[in-house]
């Protein structure tokens, strides 16, 4: 097949200056970003899920198959018939599934079981991946580097979620089969995440942490 190509005509160039003032305010506007379980019930209209959904689709990803899909969710019957589930699958989990190491790298954030942001968070958005397409005879098609596509769509989602103004979790119980059957989606795809998607609480506290400096993190070779 031909490679179909155009020019680009996107990319806007900027001095170094701006690049670095854009780079820094960037950085730090994503360095308040904090993971929540405490949301407000107050309503976020749902242009504004539909804007940050359409960056997630922008992604980068593998031969372009964009392996993914969203189901943005605000009907209350739906939210607890996933609350209800989801805390089956974690009361499991933290009763006996989980390993000790693992509860205890849990312990200083302070989790359990109970999930009532499932309840009250206005909008729950799943992310599913799909390991293959079907195509327009019916056939499957293989999707390439879904696990990389997906993670890095989700990325820019959380991203764009907390631009807006909006706060979040990255929520995932374990086994997420339930949320296949609830969003009714097909044998093809998988859930990958749940995100809760709001206002934080007026009252609302999270952990203290400390997040790796750029030494632990990076490593630069240069000439």
């Amino acid at each position: 097949m031909q490679a179909n190509y155009q020019p680009l005509t996107t990319f806007i160039e900027y001095p170094p200056s701006t690049m670095q003032e854009k780079a820094a305010t960037f950085r730090a506007d994503m360095q308040r970003r904090r993971s929540v379980r405490s949301f407000s019930d107050r309503p976020v209209p749902r242009t504004i899920i539909e804007d940050v959904l359409l960056t997630a689709g922008s992604a980068p990803c593998g031969a372009n198959q964009q392996p993914w899909h969203f189901c943005a969710i605000s009907s209350p019957t739906m939210k607890h018939a996933i609350r209800s589930a989801a805390e089956i699958e974690e009361q499991t989990f933290y009763s006996g599934r989980a390993p000790t190491e693992w509860l205890n790298a849990l312990a200083p954030l302070g989790t359990n079981a109970s999930k009532p942001f499932l309840d009250i968070a206005p909008w729950l958005i799943v992310c599913f991946a799909e390991s293959y397409h079907l195509k327009e005879d019916g056939s499957k098609g293989k999707n390439y580097y879904v696990t990389e596509s997906v993670g890095i769509a989700v990325g820019m989602l959380i991203s764009a979620i907390h631009m807006a103004g909006l706060a979040t979790l990255t929520h995932t119980p374990s086994p997420m089969g339930f949320l296949t059957d609830i969003c009714g989606r097909g044998d093809n795809e998988r859930a990958f995440l749940l995100l809760p998607v709001g206002y934080p609480a007026d009252d609302c506290t999270v952990p203290v942490i400390t997040k790796k400096s750029l030494t632990q993190i990076a490593t630069f070779f240069e000439a």
